[in-house]
């Protein structure tokens, strides 16, 4: 599997969302990207992850 790049191994069976919480990202404040789809919030509990896919996530960050 690949995240933002980075080759990673997944050693379980996990959901998209399992797995987003598990590293702790904030699933208000991320855009996440499954072999080059977008997928909408709603849908992150609904996917499971394997070890050919593609992700990329980015964080949205407030400033001023």
């Amino acid at each position: 599997m690949k995240i933002n790049g980075q080759t990673a191994e997944l050693v379980k069976t996990i959901t998209l969302e399992e797995f987003l919480i598990e590293k702790n990202y904030n699933l208000s404040r991320i855009a996440v990207e499954l072999n080059g789809v977008i997928v909408p919030k709603g849908k992150f509990a609904g996917i499971v992850l394997n070890d050919a896919d593609c992700l990329e996530i980015v964080s949205f960050v407030g400033g001023g």
